[in-house]
């Protein structure tokens, strides 16, 4: 009956230090700096396959452990099949309780929701600023230098110096050099 712990960052720029203090207690904590929107987070993966039945996996915040309800839905069901009970400290929920199960999926649910507001807000900030003439988008990518691309490919220049003089990468070189055609 081991307290595992899991603590995860979306960037390397952030730290750690603040859940690892709050895991200090779990006799074992796995970490990593991976975006929470990734379906591949190795530590996670690992976590989930080291517990065993008895166990308990604590986490110090929702979003720390499930990119979203569905997910985080999963782990708490591939959890609860493996006998492991899931506690999230900041809000005190314990799925090893009917009431911690029932919150865990309000709270999920919740945060979805939340998300979800989020970006219709943004979206619609953005339509305002388009509008405006303040927003002007994403900053022109290397296809706006295929004409560049097409004439030192004209002179027989090799694309990997091609993409070294205009600052470009080689991927984009061979992209612009298709469209070409």
């Amino acid at each position: 009956m081991a307290i595992i712990g899991y603590a995860r960052v979306s960037t390397t720029g952030q730290s750690l230090d603040a859940q690892l203090a709050a895991l200090s207690t779990c006799d074992k904590v796995f970490q990593e700096k991976v975006s929470g929107a990734k379906d591949d987070r190795p530590q996670l993966r690992l976590m989930l396959e080291f517990v065993r039945e008895g166990d308990s996996v604590v986490v110090t915040k929702l979003d720390r452990l499930a990119r979203n309800t569905r997910h985080l839905l999963e782990i708490a069901e591939f959890l609860a099949n493996k006998k492991v009970a899931l506690k999230i400290q900041n809000l005190g929920i314990d799925t090893g309780t009917p009431t911690g199960k029932l919150m865990l999926t309000m709270v999920g649910a919740i945060a979805t929701f939340e998300r979800e507001l989020m970006l219709e807000r943004q979206a619609e900030g953005i339509a305002i600023a388009k509008s405006k003439g303040k927003y002007k988008g994403r900053a022109p990518t290397a296809m706006s230098k295929k004409a560049e691309v097409a004439a030192l490919l004209a002179q027989n220049v090799h694309k990997s110096e091609i993409a070294k003089r205009l600052g470009i990468s080689l991927s984009s070189v061979q992209r612009a050099s298709l469209r070409q055609s």
